[in-house]
This record gives C-alpha cells, sequence and structure tokens, in this order.
C-alpha cells in the first residue's frame, strides 16, 4: 500500500493541524490513498491528554486535595509533563499498532521554545515511531495563530478539538517562538533525529486554506503530500 505509516502532523495552536485531519477523515478512502498517502487512519492527539490532568486538577481541588499537575492559572507544574506527553504519545502508539487495524496513524501536537520546542519533543519519540516517521509542518505567522485562537475558541466546549482554545497571554508565552525554521535550516528535505532519517514537508498556510476547507486546500495538501511521499520512499 502507498501510503505512510505514521505522519506527524505540527504546528503552532489553531494553524489548521486539526482542520487537515478532519479534511481527510471525510474524504473517500480511495481518494485519501491515492491523493494524499494517507490510508484508513487512527490519531494521537496529546491535547486531550494535557485537558485529562486540568480537569483532573480541578476536581481534586474541589475535593480539598493538591493539585497534581497543573497550577491553577493553567501551567504545567514542571516542564518534564511537555517531555510526559510525548513519552504517552509513543506508548498510544504501541497500543494503536496492537488494536487497531489501519494503515497510517497521524500525532498531533504543538510545542513552542517556552517549553524546549521541537528540537527537545523529537529527543522523546520513540525508535519505533522514527523509523517509519514523516513530518507535515502547517507554517502560519503568530500573528495569523493568534486571530484564528481567538476566532475558533468556544468557552462552552473548551475540551473540543476543534473548538479549544488559550487566552492570548499564554498563547503568546507558549508558542509565540518555536525553533521549527532553526531546526530546518541548511537541512532540505531531512531531519536527523537520533540516528534516524525523517521526511519533512512544509505546508504554508498563511493565507488559511482550512477555515473553509475547499479545492484549494485538497490541491496544496496533495502538493506537498505528493513530494513527502517521494522522501519518504528515499529515505
Amino acid at each position: 500500500m502507498d501510503t505512510f505509516k505514521i505522519l506527524l502532523l505540527i504546528a503552532r495552536p489553531a494553524a489548521g493541524k486539526s482542520e487537515i485531519i478532519h479534511f481527510l477523515k471525510n474524504a473517500p478512502d480511495d481518494e485519501r490513498a491515492g491523493r494524499f498517502h494517507i490510508g484508513s487512519f487512527a490519531e494521537i492527539d496529546d491535547f486531550p491528554m494535557l485537558w485529562a490532568w486540568f480537569e483532573e486538577d480541578a476536581l481534586l481541588e474541589r475535593m480539598g486535595y493538591p493539585r497534581l499537575h497543573t497550577t491553577q492559572d493553567g501551567h504545567f507544574n514542571n516542564t518534564y509533563l511537555w517531555d510526559l506527553l510525548i513519552e504517552r504519545i509513543g506508548l498510544e502508539y504501541q497500543k494503536k499498532l496492537r488494536d487497531f487495524s489501519v494503515e497510517t496513524i497521524i500525532v498531533e501536537f504543538s510545542r513552542g521554545t517556552e517549553h524546549g520546542g521541537y528540537q527537545r519533543a523529537f529527543g522523546h519519540l520513540t525508535d519505533q515511531i522514527l523509523k517509519d516517521l514523516a513530518i507535515l509542518y502547517v507554517d502560519v505567522p503568530w500573528e495569523e495563530s493568534l486571530r484564528k485562537n481567538r476566532k475558533r475558541f468556544n468557552p462552552d466546549r473548551p475540551d473540543s478539538i476543534l473548538e479549544h482554545g488559550l487566552s492570548d497571554e499564554k498563547l503568546e508565552r507558549l508558542y509565540r517562538y518555536t525553533d521549527w525554521h532553526e531546526i530546518i535550516k541548511d537541512k532540505p528535505d531531512y531531519l536527523e533525529i537520533r540516528g534516524y532519517k525523517v521526511p519533512y514537508v512544509v505546508f504554508d498556510n498563511s493565507d488559511d486554506l482550512t477555515t473553509n476547507p475547499g479545492a484549494a486546500l485538497g490541491e496544496r495538501l496533495e502538493m506537498v503530500l505528493v513530494k513527502l511521499w517521494k522522501n519518504y520512499q528515499k529515505r
């Protein structure tokens, strides 16, 4: 089957990652495989994991016990919890391979330099993931991430994949600065991560093709994923 085994989808918050996954989920199976090299797929997103920590801490506080993971103003107690989320992704990947009959697994997360950036996160990906990994980075300016984060936030559904958001202050602190462009500097097409040759491609979404997905989104996504697939085969 000419499909990716595992695709890592990364970007700033509200850049369009979840919308791309939603678009792929609603594409016919043969079109998704033929145009985008994505087979039947399962998803791993660290947002539900970290949101569960916030919910658990709120419950513990209500019960009169200490919070375990987060402060009252919504920050992690320790930086290593960001690393734990990546380790959890590795564990979830093992379970997906064990329990689901799918051709592709899509992993989604965001990282800013304030909590170690992508360089630190990549160091916690398992060998099992890295040997079959391809990376799709959705590129938007900081201002676009801020605009779309404000627009998508639904206070009645803060746990929603498509409708969650951050305060402006928290978004700026955690995600304004990213190390992605520093990581790929002088490294066309491939990254070297712990000895593994990992192909990557950049999807430019500065003109926001994901808020109202249509033919233009499909065409650009096909263009970048075809390129990524060719490099994936040559890795």
